[in-house]
């Protein structure tokens, strides 16, 4: 594709277009509850690739997942009792979660060559229609690594991220942080990865109580 697609959220046939460039191959730029993110198809090697040398990311810091059902997460990863109440407490939202990968057909430029994957199902009605569309998608920021991850599509298109083939327009994004990543990959250890628009010690203190004061983990 020489030219890039601009499409609109608010307009459904826009948003099976821009599901249709994943499902090709291509390379889009969408709208998420956090920032802009830029993503593919997961199980498309080549596409994954070239998300990589669009944003200038090193191969070995691995990519996360979005979905949009629990059921499509559980495909591909293992999720365990902290695991599924964090994604009861979360999700749809700003959490991301790395846990040990199920399905081995995912690229593995993906994961790194890791045996872990991280997963999200996002909050913003937009992307989980996209993602309804073409089941999983890639979504990492939309920006060259290293830079500030974009609010909206005019950012983007003013940048040096280059080399995609489609933009889904969602407007502006208000939200000022990204995603909080908790790894959940070793039994009976938690690391916050990144702190996000979830607090830690509210991911703490969930997975203290298992959502019920009188439990504990």
């Amino acid at each position: 594709m020489d030219q890039i697609i601009l499409l609109d959220c608010s307009q459904d046939r826009d948003v099976s277009k821009c599901a249709d460039v994943v499902k090709s191959g291509g390379v889009i730029v969408f709208p998420t509850d956090t920032v802009y993110g830029i993503g593919c198809d997961p199980y498309n090697h080549a596409a994954v690739n070239r998300v990589f040398a669009i944003k200038d990311r090193k191969t070995a810091k691995p990519l996360p997942i979005l979905a949009s059902t629990l059921t499509d997460v559980r495909n591909i990863a293992l999720l365990d009792l902290r695991a599924d109440i964090l994604a009861n407490k979360y999700w749809p939202g700003k959490l991301t979660l790395v846990c040990p990968l199920l399905d081995r057909s995912i690229s593995s430029l993906v994961v790194s060559n890791k045996d872990t994957i991280a997963v999200r199902i996002p909050g913003n009605p937009c992307t989980l229609e996209l993602i309804r569309k073409c089941r999983l998608i890639v979504g990492t920021s939309a920006n060259i690594s290293g830079k500030r991850p974009a609010r909206d599509i005019h950012q983007v298109l003013s940048s040096s991220l280059k080399g995609f083939d489609a933009v889904l327009d969602g407007g502006f994004i208000t939200e000022e942080k990204e995603s909080t990543i908790v790894d959940l990959s070793k039994r009976g250890q938690i690391e916050i990865i990144r702190e996000g628009s979830i607090k830690s010690e509210d991911i703490r203190k969930t997975l203290s109580t298992g959502g019920h004061e009188d439990r504990q983990f």
